[in-house]
């Protein structure tokens, strides 16, 4: 069909022309105008050696005026890299997963890789099928929080030749590439800070689908009492998923007890959020009857009413952690396998001195 100029449509406009292009450019195309070589547009734009200064400038020049941008698949059928990964959340909705995102986003982008972004709803089934996709579609590297699946994907992946580092695995296992946070001393440092505030009844509520990060949380929450004698008292221990609605059921657990807790030491702060919703729909108050700590410090943390004590994880520096992990593993240089960040306690006022009351009444 004709256009208005009297051409026909699809057809590329030259340098300078009044007419605006209706299709991208090609490499032929610009040789053309250019009068090389193909091959020599090709080397020119990639800054090869090969290609002399004044002609690959002339080529750049040409190329920029018509418009051309470089083909990424093209790219990649030559060099055999995407400049692409993949990464794995368990929820696009997890702020958790939103700053580890940020954290890896800011490093590809400073390293010239796009990211695509998958969820797997925290089922190892869909993660392990969004990272066979991922590894289809070619990426040249692959990153995934709080994975379900964790060493499982290493034999596969060993033969896909492709490169992957987890945030905060759940099953890790020997080999496989990792940022951990320092689970066990993060909880200790929670729970020894309840104890220096009076507490002797403490509660744990952890996850309920013995994930490594509770595990390990509940092992720093055992050490902190056995080092202070504290004897341990297993009723003191409710499952939550994770999620305030499963805390607010089991806080309601812990309330019902005999002799309740006077703090709760909780898995991650969404569970705090619903352990202290339980608590206010009781009629006691934090921390003046209940303490209560997290872990994570999400955004919301300061917000709460009171701000939430909780360990910090530095989730965008995790994020960096992981893709840094991942460049070098691309580019075929060592990598430290398991990278283990500090977590650091913030305490706010969700925790307080245990009540005389509490003293009183409630033997531990």
């Amino acid at each position: 069909m004709a256009n208005k100029e009297g051409g026909k449509s699809g057809g590329m406009a030259h340098p300078g022309g009044s007419r605006r292009n209706l299709r991208q450019p090609s490499i032929k195309d610009i040789a053309r105008l250019a009068r090389v070589s193909h091959p020599t547009v090709s080397r020119a734009l990639q800054n090869s050696p090969l290609v002399n200064a004044k002609t690959a400038a002339k080529i750049r020049k040409i190329a920029d005026e018509a418009g051309y941008r470089a083909s990424a698949v093209a790219r990649g059928l030559v060099t055999r890299r995407t400049r692409t990964i993949g990464l794995v959340v368990t929820t696009v909705a997890d702020p958790f997963a939103s700053e580890v995102v940020c954290g890896v986003e800011q490093t590809a982008n400073d390293h010239g890789y796009s990211v695509f972004l998958a969820d797997s709803n925290a089922d190892p089934e869909r993660e392990r099928k969004v990272v066979q996709a991922f590894a289809e579609r070619r990426v040249d590297g692959i990153i995934v929080t709080s994975s379900r699946v964790g060493a499982l994907y290493l034999p596969r992946l060993t033969e896909m030749m492709v490169p992957i580092v987890l945030v905060n695995d759940q099953y890790p296992g020997a080999f496989v590439h990792s940022v951990m946070i320092r689970n066990l001393e993060g909880i200790r440092a929670a729970v020894r800070h309840l104890i220096g505030l009076g507490h002797r009844r403490i509660a744990y509520l952890g996850d309920q689908f013995g994930y490594q990060s509770d595990a390990e949380r509940f092992a720093g929450y055992r050490e902190a009492l056995d080092a202070t004698g504290i004897p341990f008292h297993p009723e003191l221990v409710v499952h939550g998923d994770g999620k305030p609605e499963a805390a607010v059921r089991a806080m309601e657990t812990l309330l019902s007890l005999a002799i309740p807790p006077t703090a709760v030491c909780c898995y991650n702060d969404m569970s705090a959020l619903g352990a202290m919703q339980s608590i206010r729909a009781r009629g006691k108050r934090v921390p003046e009857d209940i303490s209560v700590t997290g872990f994570d410090d999400l955004f919301f943390a300061s917000y709460t009413d009171p701000p939430l004590t909780t360990v910090r994880q530095p989730m965008r520096r995790m994020g960096q952690l992981a893709m840094e992990g991942l460049l070098k593993l691309m580019a075929g240089e060592e990598s430290v396998v398991k990278i283990e960040v500090e977590a650091e306690l913030i305490v706010r006022g969700s925790t307080a001195k245990v009540s005389r009351n509490a003293n009183g009444n409630r033997r531990s």
